[in-house]
């Protein structure tokens, strides 16, 4: 990459080659309590948006399904997808962050999913797998804070079969009158502060949401997603468009 590359990092401009860096440091910070927090945030509803994706995705029972879930260190998604699925079915969690591993391998074993599950510190970016090793491929609230989203895409793609597809969860712009301004204040003026006293830090959280106004806009997101070379690339908005799931495929 250029060495004058930039990109933001919330609202701030940085470097392009120092995000990953910063974004491994906001995860490593907040991982013991990230589930929590989520719940918090969202009013527990990131669980029915979860619930949305691994619907759409409908792993099969009867057969074998192999399955990659991309920044899903903690397994809130890929155990939900083990469930679904039939015992054939295999999730490969994949997480840049080992702090966010570590939790996900750590519930994945209380919960009995071990034998279904592999954990894989790596990054989106260049997955360390081989072309067309999926049937599925997800990433929920994690795209954003990739410092190449096009690269993570052209991965996606790449390691997952004919046939396969791609499914990403991710916060998106409201676009209900009066909701959206009810959200920015919110999100902006009091998620800092509940993450500042159930982390103890609020600055993780500060980035967290300044990062979903540097998201692309659907319409903008669902383009990068067919440069990628997906087929029938689609979105479906959820909660006032507080979230959206977006989907490809790869024919």
């Amino acid at each position: 990459m250029p060495a004058s590359a930039e990109t933001h990092f919330g609202f701030s401009t940085v470097p392009l080659a120092e995000k990953q860096g910063l974004v491994d440091d906001v995860f490593h910070k907040v991982a013991g309590r990230y589930d929590l927090m989520n719940d918090l945030m969202s009013a527990g509803l990131h669980r029915l948006w979860k619930d949305n994706l691994v619907n759409l995705l409908d792993p099969p029972r009867r057969r074998p399904f192999r399955h990659l879930d991309v920044a899903g260190g903690t397994g809130d998604v890929a155990f939900r997808i083990a469930r679904a699925g039939g015992a054939d079915t295999h999730v490969t969690v994949l997480d840049i962050n080992a702090s966010m591993l570590e939790v996900g391998r750590t519930r994945g074993e209380a919960q009995g999913l071990g034998g279904q599950l592999s954990f894989v510190e790596a990054n989106a970016e260049e997955l360390p797998f081989e072309t067309g090793s999926f049937d599925g491929y997800t990433i929920a609230f994690g795209i954003r804070n990739v410092p190449r989203i096009d690269k993570a895409l052209e991965e996606a793609y790449r390691v997952l079969r004919r046939g396969g597809r791609f499914l990403c969860l991710e916060f998106s712009a409201v676009d209900v009158p009066g909701l959206d301004r009810i959200y920015d204040l919110y999100s902006l003026n009091l998620i800092p502060p509940i993450g500042r006293m159930v982390t103890g830090d609020a600055e993780p959280y500060r980035y967290l949401v300044e990062s979903i106004r540097k998201f692309p806009r659907p319409a903008d997101f669902a383009a990068m997603i067919a440069r990628a070379g997906f087929s029938q690339v689609s979105h479906r908005s959820l909660s006032g468009n507080i979230v959206a799931i977006h989907s490809g495929w790869k024919l």
